[in-house]
């Protein structure tokens, strides 16, 4: 999919902007020759941006408006570095909000709905992003925020919530107490909107179960505005991303080679109006393809498929590279084992190997041994790794009210 001429013009002002800001990226275009796209060609030779850069410009390097034209700051989790900020203009928050309601409008999300927001609100976009599409549309927004699994569940149950908000780890944290308590009568949830980590088909289908509801996936990051540039329709699994805000490529994430649409690699967007800090081909590291041909919907956004990954979640044991959702696709090959795992990789100083332990939870139906030698054997297949293998009950290991922490490395202990 090749940028077309309006979006062409939109970079273009958006470099002129960034050129007389002087900020951090003025630097980097100045110094690459850039000053300004008029073809696709031209637009191809910018150079990729990614979070290391927003790191470097740490904090306001990459604000490209005056100080009195920033109403917002919101800021990453800043776990591996220094935190990126990003400003936000009077804009920029009503066009996130507006990208959000779309999202809204696109699940089937009317007035009518109360929606129950469980992501964090503060520095993090989550929270506040979810909640300003939910005003934009005119549903009643039930801001409970993370945590205090009680009173969410009186609230859902109290305010009669139609449409949880949530990561995929919370919304299987409330699953699995629904179900312990005997609530699932009791709650009016009809659809879901999951978002912020991906999540493998296990755990989708027990939540849709479990909750009764419709789940869609919502896409977005903090250095693109926050979650709601993108979700999917019902009934398809390939998620919108609005184009009249969004320019995406996906590309080589070795190579950096732009890959047409169909072929996997790494999502790369681009900006067309942000004020406060656009970015022009960030590097994301989420790992999709743009889905070729029509949505059956009738809209003409174009799509990414569901998010497989990220290209910097890659872990290599034995000299064999390999992603969490390899072996989240195993786990689904073993009877009675659940969506909820862990690895631990290790290094025996002794035989001077690296060891692999996966630790899974199943159903106390299952015999463990036998899950355990099969889930070996598949992985030994289809990783060429054979790991040590835990198999444990249901809900033994820790659930979260954010992302969920999959793989340990302690090799650098």
């Amino acid at each position: 999919m090749q940028i077309n001429e309006k979006q062409l013009a939109l970079v273009d002002r958006q470099i002129q902007r960034i050129l007389a800001s002087g900020n951090y990226y003025s630097q980097v275009y100045r110094a690459a020759g850039i000053t300004g796209v008029k073809t696709p060609e031209d637009f191809l030779k910018i150079p990729f941006t990614d979070k290391a850069d927003l790191r470097n410009a740490y904090p306001l390097g990459i604000q490209a408006v005056p100080d009195e034209q920033v109403v917002r700051i919101h800021s990453s989790s800043g776990t591996t570095g220094k935190p990126v900020i990003i400003p936000y203009t009077a804009r920029d928050v009503e066009d996130w909000a507006t990208m959000f309601a779309r999202c809204y409008e696109i699940a089937g999300i009317t007035p009518k709905d109360r929606i129950q927001i469980t992501p964090g609100y503060g520095l993090w976009t989550a929270g506040i992003g979810f909640q300003a599409g939910c005003e934009k549309i005119g549903a009643m927004a039930i801001p409970m925020g993370p945590g205090n699994t009680e009173k969410q569940l009186q609230m859902m149950v109290d305010l009669k919530a139609t449409v949880l908000c949530a990561t995929s780890s919370y919304a299987l944290l409330l699953a699995e107490e629904i179900n312990k308590r005997g609530l699932r009568d009791q709650i009016h949830l009809k659809k879901g909107i999951i978002g912020s980590e991906r999540w493998s088909d296990a755990k989708r289908a027990y939540i849709a179960r479990e909750l009764g509801i419709e789940l869609f996936d919502i896409y977005g990051l903090t250095e693109i505005y926050g979650p709601g540039i993108g979700i999917n329709c019902p009934g398809e699994t390939g998620m919108h991303i609005f184009d009249d805000y969004l320019y995406t490529e996906i590309i080589d994430p070795v190579t950096g080679e732009v890959l047409p649409d169909g072929e996997e690699g790494e999502i790369v967007i681009t900006t067309l109006v942000k004020e406060g800090a656009p970015l022009i081909r960030f590097r994301t590291h989420d790992l999709s393809k743009l889905l070729p041909g029509e949505c059956h919907c009738g809209r003409s956004y174009p799509r990414l498929a569901t998010i497989r990954g990220r290209s910097d979640d890659m872990f290599k044991v034995h000299g064999v590279n390999m992603f969490p959702s390899q072996v989240e696709e195993i786990l689904g090959m073993v009877d009675g084992l659940s969506s909820e795992y862990k690895i631990d990789i290790a290094h025996d100083d002794l035989k001077n190997r690296d060891i692999m332990m996966i630790t899974a939870e199943a159903e106390g139906r299952v015999d463990f041994m036998k899950a355990a030698e099969q889930l070996k054997l598949l992985c030994k297949s289809r990783l060429n790794v054979t790991p040590n293998v835990a198999i444990v009950s249901l809900n033994t290991l820790p659930r979260s009210e954010k992302k969920t922490q999959r793989v340990f490395d302690h090799r650098g202990d």
